[in-house]
C-alpha cells in the first residue's frame, strides 16, 4: 500500500480507526476486531488510531492483543490523552486534563496498556481551557525526547493554536473529522496552516459516522449507539441527510464503485498530505474501504461532489451543543 507523510512520520494512506472496536457504536465483538485489525495488516494497513478514553482503556488493551508477537517496527500507533472523566448521567459533559503532570501519567498508563516502550503519535485529544497549549505541548516535547513518543500531533483545534504550538515543537498531525459531509478546515485556515508547516492532516469519520454509507444506528438512545444522540442523526436533519446521500450513491453508481469507496476516494484525492482513518469492526467494512484505493475520480466527478458537498448541504451539527464547547472548530 502506498505511503503518505505526516510530516516526519510516513503511514499507510488508508488507516484504521479502532474507536468502534470498544465503545459507542454497539457491542463490542473482540473476536471480530482481532479478525479485522489482522485483515488490515494483511492488506498493508499499518496506521492505527486509538485514545485513552476509548472504553476507558480497553481499546489500548485490545491493540496489545492485536499486536503481540509481531515486530514493532510495521505498526504505527496513534493514541490520545485529554479526557479524564466523563458525567455517566449526561454523556457529553466530560472533563478535560491537558497539563503537564497529566501528560506524563497518561503517556506511561497509555503505554503499559499497549504493551509497548513507545507510540508513534501522540495527541492532544482536546483542547483543555485551563492549561495553556504551550505548556501542554512543552510537556509532549519532554516524551518525544525521553523516546516515549516519536512526533506529536493535535485534534480539533484551531488554526491560532497550531501556530502557538508549532512554535514549541514541530507537529506531524493534526486529527480533525473531515469527509463529504465536514470540510470545515477547507475554510477557516486550518489546511492551510498544515500546510505551511508541513503538518499533515488525519481524517476521522471520513464517512460521517456511517451515513456515508446509508447504513442508520439501531434506533433508540439506549441501543447502545451514540449516533442517536448526535443532532445529524435525530429526526427532521437525518431525513433531509438521507436524501443528500441518495444523491452521493447516485454519482457512486456511475463511477462503479460503492458510496463508502466514492466518499473514502474523495478524502484522499485531497492530497497527498491527508489519511482517512475509517473505523471499523467488522472485516467485510474493511475489505471494502480499502477497495477504494483503487477508485479514481475524473475531475468532472470532483467537480460534481464539491458542488454537492458545500457548507450548509448537511442538516444538523457534528455534536449537540454542550459538547462543542469543548472543541476548536465550529459544528
Amino acid at each position: 500500500m502506498k505511503q503518505k507523510q505526516l510530516g516526519a512520520l510516513s503511514v499507510s494512506e488508508l488507516g484504521l480507526g479502532c474507536m468502534g472496536m470498544s465503545q459507542f457504536y454497539g457491542e463490542a465483538d473482540e473476536t471480530e476486531s482481532l479478525k479485522t485489525i489482522d485483515r488490515a495488516i494483511d492488506l498493508g494497513i499499518d496506521f492505527f488510531d486509538t485514545a485513552d478514553m476509548y472504553g476507558n482503556g480497553a481499546n489500548e488493551e485490545l491493540l496489545r492483543k492485536a499486536f503481540a508477537g509481531r515486530a514493532r517496527d510495521s505498526i504505527k500507533l496513534a493514541t490520545k490523552f485529554a479526557f479524564v472523566d466523563r458525567d455517566r448521567s449526561a454523556v457529553f459533559k466530560v472533563k478535560l486534563d491537558a497539563s503537564p503532570r497529566h501528560v506524563h501519567n497518561a503517556i506511561d498508563a497509555s503505554l503499559k496498556r499497549l504493551g509497548t516502550d513507545y507510540v508513534d503519535l501522540y495527541y492532544l485529544h482536546r483542547l483543555d481551557p485551563k492549561t495553556p497549549i504551550e505548556e501542554t505541548v512543552g510537556a509532549m516535547a519532554e516524551l518525544v525526547k525521553a523516546g516515549k513518543v516519536r512526533y506529536i500531533g493535535l485534534s480539533e483545534v484551531s488554526a491560532e493554536i497550531i501556530e502557538r504550538a508549532q512554535k514549541i515543537h514541530p507537529l506531524s498531525a493534526i486529527q480533525v473529522e473531515y469527509s463529504l459531509t465536514t470540510r470545515n478546515i477547507e475554510f477557516n485556515n486550518i489546511l492551510d496552516t498544515c500546510r505551511k508547516h508541513n503538518i499533515g492532516v488525519v481524517a476521522y469519520s471520513p464517512l460521517c459516522r456511517g451515513l456515508l454509507t446509508e447504513k442508520l444506528p439501531p434506533n433508540g438512545e439506549n441501543s447502545g449507539d451514540f449516533r442517536n444522540l448526535l443532532p445529524r442523526f435525530s429526526g427532521a436533519n437525518l431525513k433531509h441527510n438521507l436524501i443528500w446521500a441518495k444523491s452521493i450513491k447516485t454519482i457512486a453508481d456511475e463511477v462503479g464503485c460503492t458510496l463508502p469507496q466514492l466518499a473514502l476516494a474523495w478524502v484522499n484525492a485531497q492530497g497527498d498530505d491527508i489519511v482517512p482513518i475509517p473505523g471499523t469492526k467488522r472485516v467485510k467494512y474493511l475489505e471494502d474501504n480499502v477497495a477504494s484505493l483503487d477508485v479514481r475520480l475524473s475531475l468532472d466527478v470532483l467537480q460534481q461532489l464539491d458542488e454537492f458537498s458545500r457548507p450548509g448541504t448537511i442538516a444538523g451539527s457534528r455534536y449537540p451543543e454542550e459538547l462543542l464547547k469543548t472543541y476548536q472548530i465550529e459544528g
